[in-house]
């Protein structure tokens, strides 16, 4: 069974712990992780793939001090060890060129205002992951109880 790991950023801990406790459901079957900035994401990325582990999705905040979540997101994009994680924009400070930043260089696959829907945001996330998991050829049948269905029938097909 590979190692899935989650990845939320957000400089501000009170905002970073209510992610987590929304997405708090899905750690039975994924590593849920959490980092006050890009640059201390980035190292805990390089850190899961030194170790053979894989990032399925990383949800970030976009105004933060030093690199912004576009940035990020847009560096993760380019990152070719990188090319399948899933990203999510979770903000409420982007402008409309942020967002189209985000977009077409980060190629984010969603966009969350502050404040989200708990239960959107955890049912993306479960959509996002169980495609990441097809699109890098995993055995998805250890975690065939807790991916999105949907999917896991589209991608069959």
């Amino acid at each position: 069974m590979e190692k899935l790991n989650l990845i939320c950023v957000d400089d501000q801990r009170e905002v970073l712990s209510a992610v987590l406790q929304d997405l708090e459901p899905l750690s039975t079957w994924l590593n849920i992780e959490d980092c006050e900035s890009a640059d201390e994401a980035l190292e805990l990325m390089d850190d899961f793939d030194a170790e053979g582990e894989f990032v399925a999705l990383i949800i970030s905040d976009h105004v933060m001090p030093g690199k912004t979540g576009v940035e990020l997101l847009t560096e993760v994009s380019q990152d070719g060890r990188f090319a399948t994680t899933k990203k999510i924009l979770l903000t409420g400070q982007a402008t409309h060129q942020d967002t189209i930043t985000a977009i077409n260089l980060a190629r984010i696959e969603s966009y969350f205002e502050k404040p989200w829907n708990a239960e959107v945001l955890r049912e993306r996330a479960r959509t996002l992951v169980t495609e990441f998991i097809f699109d890098k050829g995993l055995d998805y049948t250890d975690y065939q109880g807790n991916l999105d269905q949907n999917v896991v029938l589209a991608r069959l097909r």
